[in-house]
């Protein structure tokens, strides 16, 4: 068998980095030089909300403080929420990215920020100078504003989520039964990322059959169990809730939970479907628990605390995913900064209960293995992945993948021909593939731990997918700078990795973007998703703003172009969520 030291190696990913959302290839100011590297995985977090919107004023001034004037510090505070925030923290406490408070940026100085901010470095920072994605003007700006105290942005509690809550339609007046034809399981919920909408289409007919207004750049949607709610959030902390059973589907309930957000989820355990909502935020670092019908804020939990290793206070420690337990009425909440994987006890929220977990930082994304008894959970920037056992509500193990920043999304969950049950995870900053055994009564020997890892198409992958029907694995990488990687897949054949062991298993690359027919832009493909059956799978061929962008169908049996999906209302499609497959956690 391949070992992960024998099969993992770094990968040179070449040309600026680019931030999610800016898709059009940056201009080069100048070459870089040949030791400062910028590989997907650095710039993959932006922070474009709300909060650089926010008026901030420059905080109490000290001796020493750089020259800077209000307007410029407010500049300078809408680039750093926008381009990076998402991985140094609204705080500046570091996250993905290193610290940048002013006793540790005074320490280096101005010259060396600034050079930093322009070429960025091997560790993962962008280049933002010679990419051009900066100007001159703007890199002397940041440089001077990190040498200066972060703001403070404003807290968001339960005065402000009722202030932003709308009952639209009263849950008397929704319908009683389903008023329209639509296949509702096979419905998919499509990101269209910056128009800030989300769109519905058919999986049978590839119709759109509404395109719905939500917030600013929908990062998730989330099924109820009764499988007639869609819940939407954007990184603005707006939450929508659509009723899929009217005659057009439409935001029946809406709330702001925060300034920036990422995560939704609604309870499922049998007795409580349906009956909670809950959402967690990056800022301010808290989740609030809602009623399942209308969305008002039942209760508000911070999250800011101790560090589980260093046992130090961590004021910014933001929520990733939430997951409803199969096994008991809980949510499991995943927060980063800390390391600590919270179950929520939903049953009694006045006598709230919530158990610990002491996993790793920095956690961020993950799914359930094939049981749903199991949570996996990648700690990225500790290329770890964190498995917990929901029925005993205990850690079950920390798991060195061996690759650069772990990013499964879900994962994927399948039975590979010599190890029985895995979950497999891909990677943001190189392009190995590594398979987790999850079966502890059958695969004793081989759970829980690294059992094969091998290459896939290329570094910069988002979303690894397959279905209990497919004997496919796909693999995307559209963070890759390389446009025909990133404009493709890789597909495994799960049968054929019973062979030997010793030898990394050949994938065929599907040429999506090229399928698409685009003649114009770097269109990058993203997120497999399966319909309800798990014949076809959608992908997302994901263009510039003002670039024409598609949805691609590939029949999973031949792997062949099945549908290409075009219509000028698609802009920007990312994420795609199928009603069944999210509802039940099939992935």
């Amino acid at each position: 068998m391949r070992t992960q030291a024998q099969s993992a190696r770094t990968v040179l990913l070449g040309s600026a980095a680019l931030a999610l959302g800016l898709l059009a290839a940056p201009v080069f100011a100048q070459e870089k030089p040949k030791d400062h590297a910028d590989g997907p995985a650095a710039a993959y977090e932006p922070s474009m909300t709300t909060l650089a919107e926010i008026q901030v004023e420059i905080p109490g001034r000290k001796e020493g403080d750089p020259v800077m004037t209000q307007e410029e510090f407010q500049r300078g505070t809408e680039i750093y929420f926008q381009r990076c925030a998402g991985c140094h923290g609204v705080l500046r406490k570091g996250a993905t990215g290193k610290p940048l408070t002013p006793d540790l940026t005074r320490e280096n100085g101005y010259d060396y920020i600034k050079s930093f901010i322009t070429y960025g470095s091997p560790a993962g920072m962008p280049n933002w100078g010679t990419s051009g994605e900066l100007t001159e003007e703007d890199v002397d700006l940041m440089a001077r504003y990190v040498l200066l105290d972060p703001p403070q942005p404003p807290e968001w509690g339960m005065p402000e989520m009722k202030n932003s809550w709308k009952v639209l339609i009263e849950p008397a007046d929704r319908p009683t039964e389903k008023m329209n034809d639509i296949d509702i399981d096979n419905l998919m919920s499509v990101t269209l990322r910056d128009a800030g909408q989300i769109a519905l289409i058919d999986g049978g007919t590839y119709e759109i059959k509404a395109v719905i207004d939500t917030g600013y750049a929908v990062h998730i949607s989330r099924i109820s169990a009764s499988g007639r709610y869609l819940f939407v959030i954007g990184r603005d902390g707006l939450v929508n809730m659509i009723d899929l059973w009217m005659e057009t589907p439409q935001t029946v309930a809406q709330i702001k939970i925060g300034i920036e957000a990422r995560s939704v989820e609604t309870s499922k355990y049998e007795g409580y479907e349906d009956k909670y909502a809950i959402a967690g935020s990056y800022w301010p670092p808290q989740y609030v628990i809602m009623d399942g019908d209308t969305l008002e804020p039942l209760k508000i939990v911070s999250t800011r605390g101790m560090i589980y290793d260093e046992q130090v206070y961590h004021p910014e420690p933001r929520v990733a995913s939430i997951l409803s337990s199969h096994y008991k009425p809980e949510f499991i909440v995943n927060v980063k900064e800390t390391g600590k994987i919270l179950f929520v006890d939903y049953t009694d929220l006045k006598n709230l209960k919530s158990t610990e977990i002491e996993a790793e930082r920095f956690l961020h994304d993950g799914g359930f293995d094939s049981t749903h008894r199991y949570f996996l959970v990648a700690a990225n920037a500790r290329g770890k992945i964190a498995v917990v056992d929901t029925k005993e509500d205990k850690l079950t193990a920390l798991i060195e993948t061996g690759g650069a920043t772990p990013h499964p999304g879900r994962g994927a969950n399948f039975t590979h021909p010599v190890f029985g049950p895995v979950w497999a995870t891909s990677h943001l900053g190189d392009e190995t593939v590594a398979l987790v055994g999850t079966d502890p009564e059958g695969h004793p020997d081989q759970a829980w731990k690294i059992v094969d890892s091998f290459y896939a198409l290329g570094g910069g992958s988002l979303f690894i997918k397959t279905h209990p029907n497919s004997t496919h694995l796909y693999v995307d990488a559209p963070l890759n700078p390389d446009a025909e990687v990133s404009g493709s897949v890789a597909v495994f054949d799960i049968p054929a990795m019973g062979g030997d062991t010793e030898v990394d298993p050949e994938y065929k690359t599907l040429p999506i973007a090229e399928w698409a027919g685009i003649p114009e832009g770097q269109p990058r493909v993203v997120q497999p998703e399966f319909n309800k059956e798990g014949t076809e799978v959608w992908f997302s061929v994901w263009n510039g703003k003002e670039q024409e962008s598609a949805i691609v169908v590939v029949d999973d049996k031949t792997l062949e172009l099945k549908k290409v999906i075009k219509d000028e209302r698609l802009i920007t499609p990312t994420g795609k969520f199928n009603v069944l497959n999210t509802r039940d956690d099939v992935y």
